[in-house]
């Protein structure tokens, strides 16, 4: 009879560990979920001021076409590029190119980087990137953590019994940030 106790509380126990464990899924799955709707919102920030900077420039350097064309097309393919994380990632590795351009451009006009507006959102987009970046920084942390307990034993054959997968890390290409630092005193 104390063999039979005995068994039954091992398998009571085994099934709490169990529940625990898919329970401790649960929460980082949703965590990685809620911080990559965070950093969907900070992209629409992004996304939301750059038509006002495009008018901006637009009215101190309207001879800049292709410039401004390249930024609204790559704002266009950031704001349609799906569900996925790699495709966000990567359009919006192509709109920080397009911005860096327009940036670039406006050096060459000092009225307009004097202007107040331009200032104001350049300002409010810099901000939005520092945000951005924290959120990411954020998201890859927890995926980090839902991927490690994916992969590690004994909580792998929890994931693989209720089909939780390995969430993918949101990696923004930026080579220009290796750069070494041009310093010019002239």
């Amino acid at each position: 009879m104390t063999a039979l106790y005995v068994v039954l509380g091992l398998v009571v126990l085994a099934l709490l560990a169990v529940v625990v464990s898919y329970n401790r899924f649960v929460r980082q799955r949703n965590l990685v979920q809620e911080s990559w709707r965070q950093i969907d919102v900070e992209l629409r920030r992004r996304h939301d001021l750059i038509p006002n900077l495009i008018e901006t420039v637009k009215g101190y350097a309207a001879h800049e076409r292709t410039v401004l064309q390249n930024v609204v097309d790559a704002r266009s393919a950031a704001v349609s590029a799906g569900n996925g994380v790699a495709a966000q990632a990567k359009a919006e590795t192509q709109l920080a190119g397009s911005l860096r351009g327009l940036f670039a451009v406006a050096e060459n006009y000092p009225d307009l980087k004097a202007a107040g507006p331009f200032q104001q959102l350049q300002a409010q987009l810099a901000e939005t990137e520092d945000r951005i970046a924290a959120g990411r920084r954020f998201y890859n942390g927890n995926v980090r953590a839902l991927n490690t307990r994916v992969e590690a034993f004994p909580s792998s054959l929890v994931a693989s019994t209720f089909h939780f997968e390995k969430a993918e890390y949101f990696e923004v290409d930026e080579p220009d940030v290796r750069d070494p630092v041009k310093v010019d005193f002239s």
